[in-house]
């Protein structure tokens, strides 16, 4: 009997690319995804219609469905993209950085995303008030792991004696409290203060101080 032919190399199998999205696609797709911030900011996830996200696109609803076929799929895509812009400031805390500099600077920055993503800020409370059950997977293995890491970072730093001796994960739970509420209390923050007052200049000043009273040994 001849020999039998040596195996053949396998062609490696290669995944179609996605296809490439037209201008006009990408241009509908933005345009959906900044309405839907828009109303599920300020309805909620269970007030928002794909009506009225349909309307703030300058979509018909089927032209809508086209790119998302569900409320579902909006809200998901929006909060997958927000939890690394949320956590970006608190990655970018450098263990090797003067303690209190550090933590000062990711305080700013979250005052700053208040102030310059309000709507950002309120579709996230409006997930977690309802219990996240669209993000809580993201929540265990990407929030979580995060803050253990840089709350072991903060205990350190107290143990070396850089900052005052406290509690890491609630000191991080006061940083988010006082900056974000800033957002998502901003009517109440400005009718309580007056048109004549900035709210994000006053707050970071106080909170300067706050911290500093806080943390410095």
């Amino acid at each position: 009997m001849p020999d039998s032919l040596p195996d053949q190399p396998r062609k490696a199998t290669r995944k179609s690319p996605a296809p490439k999205r037209s201008k006009i696609q990408q241009r509908n797709r933005s345009a959906i995804l900044d309405a839907a911030l828009e109303v599920f900011s300020a309805q909620g996830f269970r007030g928002a219609t794909l009506d009225q996200i349909a309307e703030g696109a300058g979509l018909s609803k089927p032209n809508l469905l086209y790119y998302f076929p569900s409320k579902e799929a909006i809200h998901t895509e929006l909060l997958s993209g927000l939890m690394d812009i949320w956590l970006d400031p608190l990655r970018e805390m450098d263990p090797q950085g003067d303690p209190y500099a550090e933590i000062m600077t990711y305080v700013r920055r979250k005052l700053d995303m208040s102030r310059e993503m309000p709507r950002e800020s309120r579709l996230f409370a409006n997930e977690i008030l309802q219990g996240a059950p669209r993000m809580m997977d993201g929540l265990d293995a990407t929030l979580k792991p995060l803050v253990d890491e840089k709350a072991r970072v903060i205990a350190d730093w107290m143990s070396a004696g850089k900052l005052k001796e406290s509690d890491p994960h609630h000191l991080l739970f006061s940083i988010w409290a006082m900056t974000q509420h800033y957002a998502d209390f901003d009517v109440q923050v400005r009718a309580v203060l007056g048109p004549e007052h900035d709210p994000f200049q006053e707050a970071e000043n106080f909170i300067e101080t706050f911290y500093a009273r806080m943390l410095r040994p």
